[in-house]
């Protein structure tokens, strides 16, 4: 019991937010951006106005690779969804699923993995450094998603609405 009196004693007033939740963890927007890196890529290119598709060759030298991209993606834009809908007066559907951010973050993770591996065996699409590189990536986030104390609170809170003062 005394453990989880404690849970918060590491942080100060300024890792709070307005709703007195821990601010998120900066570990989960990261994993968050990496799954979504497809997509940041395609914003990119689409703010720039002399050649758009210039960035995305240049980071995708196979137009395959980039479609690819976006699909293992769609769970992180699930997940952003559920992060843009998370304050006090959200819909039920998204406070059941906040709890289970994590395991939608490890399970985008392992399908991009699975993805880059079929574009790397079947279609020959990835360089074999580049799929070791994503595996040690992808290990390491998972990990950081289960081992980060902040990661364990953020997703035990959720925001209310506060009296008030």
């Amino acid at each position: 019991m005394k453990a989880s009196a404690n849970k918060y004693q590491d942080y100060s007033v300024n890792d709070f937010d307005k709703f007195d939740c821990l601010k998120l963890s900066k570990r989960f927007y990261l994993t968050l951006i990496f799954i979504l890196r497809g997509y940041l890529v395609w914003l990119m290119s689409v703010t720039n106005m002399r050649d758009r598709v210039a960035t995305i060759e240049w980071l995708y030298p196979e137009k395959n690779l980039f479609f690819l991209s976006l699909a293992s993606g769609v769970l992180g834009l699930f997940v952003a969804l559920i992060l843009s809908l998370r304050k006090p007066d959200a819909p039920t559907w998204v406070k059941a699923c906040w709890s289970h951010c994590r395991a939608i973050l490890v399970i985008a993770l392992l399908f991009d993995l699975l993805i880059n591996l079929i574009a790397f065996y079947v279609w020959q699409l990835q360089s074999i450094s580049w799929l070791i590189t994503q595996g040690v990536i992808v290990v390491t986030l998972i990990t950081v998603c289960f081992t980060s104390k902040r990661i364990q609170l953020n997703l035990a809170e959720f925001p209310e609405t506060l009296p008030e003062k």
